[in-house]
């Protein structure tokens, strides 16, 4: 990306380049709005860092000649604690955002990151179906910069990954990443859930079968290992997997060769493997449950996503491309979140992570009755973990079972049925959502 920056502080500019040049990106540097309005009429900038208050022509006068004759570029304002009144006054004349000085110069990046995503969705907002393009970024939040870094790093290798982090923190995104940016990027690009595959059927999605190799194959199958040659496979909830089968994709990995399932011979494959896991493998290793063999062709590279939690800069980021998104496929006429919504999003802790986002906005849009989404229209508890209120006493009417009861049918409805999402969104862990679901009679047919 190329920036401007303009201010009348040297050393402000000279500083703010010099980050800038950290992130790989170039900068040119104006000490005024005239001289910036030259950089801006000779060449082309992805965005804009300008200060409010400077002699000349101030940052208020170049932003009214960008709006009205100037680049469609980005702006991002930069005001003295006494300008805000005016910041928010650039904002409504068309500023993408504002910081008030003194500020950290990674949270300029994030904002400039920002300003031109927004950009960029206005532009061509069907262009963006996924998180991590290269235009796209994966995360806004610091937190996530040496892990993209890592990415960057292990995607032009062939070498398998293993990534780990809670349910929904975008283990699928990241995986999906790599492939992007990898020289396999031409080939398909294939996931499997193996938690959501019945166990009797997890050996013929993967390897294929040919016909008559058990009742009702009446036709040969293209497993997803043969499916994915010349591309990646994801195998996403790892640990799930039977121990069994461990043994087979073991040899798949080692060998580069598969046999479908009443086959005779082997069949040569090409794909890069990326895993992913919720679970401790270590403990699974050492409990006997997860073959220590896999485990280390696996764990080649290592990549842990921290929980949304932990990456405050992204809720915000998030939240607004969800609601973009939808808004681009005709799903809401809603424009907005408001400051305040953003605040009361950033206070909760999302135990379901970026999926429980995702769905807590496409949630709201279709309940609001304005153009803005303000912090009523999310369903927010923010007093108390979810953990804390399915475990606890109720003083609300109705027994414990009957609150219990309806909470986890709640959940399941928000996730579709799936037993992972809602469990994390709950607190609890898998099995016990299992076990309660058994108790209380609820059958969901989607995992």
């Amino acid at each position: 990306m190329r920036i401007l920056i303009v201010d009348d502080e040297e050393n402000l500019r000279k500083s703010l380049s010099a980050y800038v040049k950290t992130e790989g990106w170039e900068s040119e540097q104006a000490s005024n709005g005239l001289s910036a309005r030259k950089l801006l009429e000779q060449g082309t900038f992805d965005a804009l860092a300008l200060d409010l208050r400077m002699p000349g022509m101030d940052g208020l006068e170049l932003l009214e000649w960008i709006m009205n004759e100037g680049p469609a570029v980005p702006v991002v304002m930069m005001s003295a604690y006494g300008d805000v009144g005016d910041a928010v006054s650039a904002m409504k004349a068309g500023a993408s955002d504002y910081l008030v000085k003194p500020f950290d110069p990674e949270e300029l990046i994030i904002r400039l990151k920002k300003a031109v995503l927004g950009r960029r969705i206005l532009v061509d907002p069907m262009a963006f179906t996924a998180e991590g393009t290269k235009d796209v970024p994966m995360s806004l939040d610091a937190a996530m910069k040496p892990i993209i870094a890592l990415l960057d790093k292990a995607a032009p290798s062939d070498a398998t990954i293993l990534i780990t982090g809670e349910s929904g923190t975008g283990k699928e995104v990241a995986a999906e990443y790599v492939h992007r940016d990898s020289p396999r990027k031409d080939g398909p690009f294939i996931p499997v859930n193996l938690g959501g595959v019945p166990e009797g059927l997890v050996e013929s999605e993967l390897f294929g079968y040919e016909k008559g190799a058990f009742t009702g194959a009446d036709r040969r199958k293209i497993g997803l290992f043969e499916s994915a040659n010349s591309g990646t496979l994801f195998l996403d909830e790892i640990g799930e997997m039977p121990a069994g089968l461990q043994v087979k994709i073991l040899r798949a990995i080692q060998e580069k060769k598969i046999q479908r399932l009443g086959g005779i011979g082997v069949i040569p494959i090409d794909v890069r493997i990326i895993a992913a896991t919720n679970r401790d493998l270590d403990a699974e290793v050492a409990q006997k449950r997860f073959r220590e063999d896999l485990y280390y062709r696996l764990n080649v590279i290592r990549v842990e996503l921290p929980p949304l939690r932990e990456r405050p800069a992204d809720i915000a980021f998030l939240a607004e491309l969800f609601l973009k998104r939808l808004a681009a496929r005709g799903r809401t006429d809603v424009k907005e979140l408001t400051p305040r919504a953003l605040k009361a999003l950033s206070d909760y802790s999302f135990p379901g992570n970026i999926r429980e986002l995702e769905n807590m906005v496409e949630r709201a849009v279709i309940l609001s009755n304005g153009d803005s989404l303000e912090p009523g229209d999310f369903a927010l508890n923010t007093g108390q973990d979810n953990s804390s209120r399915l475990n606890s006493s109720y003083r609300a009417s109705g027994t414990l079972r009957e609150m219990e009861e309806a909470m986890i049918r709640e959940a399941l409805l928000r996730n579709e049925g799936h037993r992972e999402r809602s469990a994390a969104e709950l607190g609890i862990t898998r099995k016990t959502l299992l076990n309660k679901m058994k108790v209380y009679g609820v059958d969901w047919m989607n995992d």
